[in-house]
């Protein structure tokens, strides 16, 4: 790891990734069990999450 921003980010995909198999493999959104579906900050993990991708996209082929 580089920085906190590149740990965090690392995380945050981490967890939507885990997310994403969760709700493919047995429907259940861990997100929106925890915040409430459609809540404003079930909304805000998920643009956090989208946000770090691309982070982590432009990190991982900046070399």
């Amino acid at each position: 790891m580089k920085n906190v921003l590149d740990l965090i980010a690392m995380i945050l995909v981490l967890v939507g990734g885990v997310n994403w198999g969760l709700v493919g493999a047995f429907n259940f959104n861990v997100v929106d069990a925890i915040f409430g579906a459609g809540s404003i900050v079930s909304a805000v993990v998920y643009i956090l999450v989208g946000v770090s991708a691309i982070y982590g996209a432009f990190v991982f082929f900046k070399d």
